[in-house]
């Protein structure tokens, strides 16, 4: 039998700032806008960010030392299509569901999270990004209000 483990509420540290993107970009393209854009360098990640069978997405992290901020760029939509069987009218079509990151928030393409302390001010950023060409909206989510923000701990 397996051990299960548990995160303690004290243990995580949940100050992070969390920007919704929606664009019709792919995940390499934006990460190279931001690059552009915020100066910054995100890179793509040996591994994609799996939370379960179906359930893989992209994730681009960049270390700025300057700042002492760590910053993390991942799709909300899964790499990964789940076969879903269907017992209706249409049970000889396949279909496929895509799994989201923040299940609740199924509109959004990319979250855009930032370690930090609080002196970043979130309107700069979300201003720079909106003039990006092809992102159509960008905007502070509050993490606690979500209820899988547990998918957000990595």
């Amino acid at each position: 039998m397996a051990a299960v483990y548990k995160i303690n509420d004290d243990f995580y540290d949940d100050s992070f700032l969390l920007i919704a993107l929606h664009s019709v970009l792919e995940d390499y393209s934006i990460a190279y806008r931001l690059n552009s854009i915020l100066k910054s360098n995100f890179k793509r990640t040996k591994k994609d960010f799996d939370l379960g069978a179906y359930k893989s997405f992209a994730c681009y992290e960049w270390q700025d030392e300057y700042n002492d901020r760590y910053w993390l760029l991942m799709g909300n939509q899964s790499l990964k299509q789940e076969l879903i069987n269907n017992n209706n009218l249409f049970q000889n079509e396949t279909t496929y569901s895509t799994p989201r990151l923040i299940p609740e928030l199924k509109d959004v393409d990319y979250f855009l999270k930032i370690q930090m302390d609080d002196s970043v001010v979130s309107e700069d950023i979300t201003k720079t990004i909106l003039g990006m060409p092809k992102v159509m909206a960008a905007y502070e989510v509050d993490a606690n209000k979500l209820k899988s923000k547990n998918n957000l701990i990595f």
